[in-house]
């Protein structure tokens, strides 16, 4: 039976004076949980690869580094990031909109399918039957049973994706809030209309992947294969970053009262994303031959920079109305007191805002240089590409997750947070180390040290290649600060599982029916609608910072692609 507006439960939340539902609140806790799960799952992964790209280390063998970089992928990009948005639509569904969840046991059967299908993947690989690798490429042979968990955990998430469309015409329908949806539910609207496409991409060829696999389909076309997978695998990280901007968002409100400085525009970026943000799926494909050139031309040099417009504005809007919610709290001496003084001690606002100058300074300068033709071919295959996307994907979602987790401690599982100090540094040691990894795998990709190759000494090769000294220190670089990163990584796990365990249990007040109760501060701020005009000068400065290491960056790039395509 579906839940019905008499018998919803819900609270009000204490701190933000938010009305949860206590059937979403149920299904945001068990998504997050198992999200950590799996980061867990993907962190000991990545330590040993990391350990093995270190040359001087050279921890695994050649098919233990294929297998472990086999389930880091899987977890980290696939996984974690997944399970997590799942606990986001949740939260930005019927929490944001104070509305019940419509078929609430549909949202336990897709936790179900999602969970069931992520272990049977985690089982294949781990016994050896699918050292294929996140992409999977054919002619490359996994078990049945690894297609058939991806896709069943692909059924689960679409399923909560239709939940979420749901929850909207619900609150609709029965008027749980007064005009346009929050601007933090319409960037996860964003995210789950993205997350529809991708899921479509991946059922268009994982499907028949899947029968191929077991003998049903003779042949599958490796060029058309890799085509369409990624329009699933890169779109997959698509969803990540409406999802983390939107997170960006929420935190803006929640750590200060603020409003965007114009919703309109907000909007407007996230639709740019769901027309264009896909296309940047191109830059893996610029190399092959079977994709036409005015194909690559329409999208890395006109439709993509529509998406990166998008981006920009999100990453002014969002410092923007922070700087105009200190501003107004008095922090108005010069350009930055409104920064210097915001609370760098709470790992709510640290991580988030690391999250915006990491995914904003490397992965979106350095994806914007991927995804030009020209360029790409500097760095195709190469480190360079994990070292950007770990730039977007992990300092830019990760740690915005990692941050909203903080806020979800006490809020939704109603725990007092244990080791508060050591909470203050984690966002540090994590998005640090994650911004020095991502550096030397660019700086030892720009030197063309192979993408996936575990062992850049090419011992035994008949043609071996010596790379320069320079591409042994940036590796040895990228595992000390991988090293580091593991450590921020491993601390967050301690602190969400060890508040969940051993934290104090706060009172989260009680559930009932009713739902008319006063606004607060915080709810207003994820609700309203800001209209400021540009009062934001410090932001501006950043921008032009910005704008001026990226003008650079680029033409540096293109410097360099002069010296290696000699034309006499």
């Amino acid at each position: 039976m579906s839940a019905t507006m008499a018998d919803a439960l819900f609270r009000t939340c204490k701190v933000t004076g938010l009305k949860v539902n206590k059937d979403a609140e149920r299904l945001v806790k068990i998504n997050a949980v198992v999200a950590v799960v799996a980061f867990l799952i993907g962190v000991i992964a990545a330590i040993t690869i990391a350990l093995t790209r270190w040359q001087a280390v050279h921890l695994l063998d050649a098919t233990g580094y294929y297998r472990m970089l086999t389930v880091h992928g899987l977890n980290m990009l696939i996984f974690f990031i997944i399970f997590f948005e799942m606990a986001i639509l949740y939260f930005a569904g019927p929490i944001a909109l104070n509305c019940r969840l419509p078929a609430p046991k549909m949202g336990w059967a897709a936790l179900a399918l999602m969970v069931i299908g992520a272990v049977m993947v985690d089982w294949m690989v781990f016994a050896g039957k699918a050292d294929v690798l996140f992409t999977s490429y054919v002619p490359l042979r996994a078990d049945p049973m690894y297609y058939l968990g991806i896709i069943l955990f692909a059924v689960g998430a679409l399923i909560v994706c239709g939940l979420f469309l749901a929850t909207m015409v619900v609150a609709k329908r029965e008027k749980t809030y007064e005009g346009s949806v929050p601007l933090v539910t319409f960037g996860a609207l964003t995210a789950c209309i993205i997350a529809i496409f991708t899921i479509a991409s991946g059922a268009i060829i994982l499907i028949p992947t899947f029968l191929w696999s077991i003998g049903y389909i003779s042949q599958i076309d490796p060029a058309m294969y890799r085509v369409i997978w990624w329009a699933f695998g890169h779109s997959s990280q698509q969803i990540n970053v409406s999802a983390h901007v939107a997170v960006w968002y929420a935190i803006a409100a929640i750590v200060f009262g603020a409003k965007p400085m114009s919703e309109r525009v907000s909007r407007t970026a996230f639709l740019l994303y769901i027309m264009f943000l896909q296309l940047a799926s191109a830059h893996h494909i610029l190399a092959d031959p079977a994709v036409g050139t005015e194909w690559k031309v329409f999208n890395t040099s006109y439709a993509m920079y529509l998406a990166v417009l998008a981006s920009m504005i999100h990453g002014l809007t969002v410092p923007g109305s922070i700087e105009v919610a200190q501003r107004a709290k008095g922090f108005t001496k010069g350009l930055f007191e409104w920064i210097r003084k915001a609370p760098w001690d709470n790992p709510v606002f640290s991580g988030m805002f690391i999250s915006l100058i990491g995914f904003g300074f490397l992965g979106g300068i350095s994806g914007v240089m991927m995804g030009t033709e020209q360029l790409n071919m500097l760095i195709h295959n190469t480190v360079y590409v994990p070292g950007h996307f770990h730039a977007t994907v992990v300092v830019g979602t990760t740690l915005a997750f990692m941050s909203l987790t903080y806020f979800l401690i006490p809020v939704v599982f109603n725990r007092e947070m244990i080791s508060p100090n050591l909470a203050k540094w984690q966002p540090y040691l994590f998005g640090i180390g994650m911004g020095v990894f991502s550096l030397a795998l660019m700086g030892a990709g720009t030197l063309g040290v192979p993408r996936r190759h575990w062992d850049i000494t090419f011992a035994g090769a008949a043609l071996p290649y010596e790379f320069p000294g320079t591409a042994w220190l940036m590796l040895a670089l990228m595992g000390l600060s991988g090293v580091v990163a593991v450590v921020g990584g491993a601390i967050y796990i301690y602190i969400t599982v060890g508040s969940l365990l051993w934290g104090r249990k706060l009172d989260p007040g009680a559930y009932g029916t009713s739902r008319s109760v006063l606004p607060m501060p915080v709810e207003t701020a994820m609700t309203g609608h800001g209209q400021a005009g540009f009062a934001a000068p410090g932001t501006f400065v950043f921008a032009l910072v910005f704008l001026a290491a990226f003008v650079l960056y680029y033409f540096v790039n293109w410097k360099y692609l002069s010296t290696v395509w000699g034309l006499s």
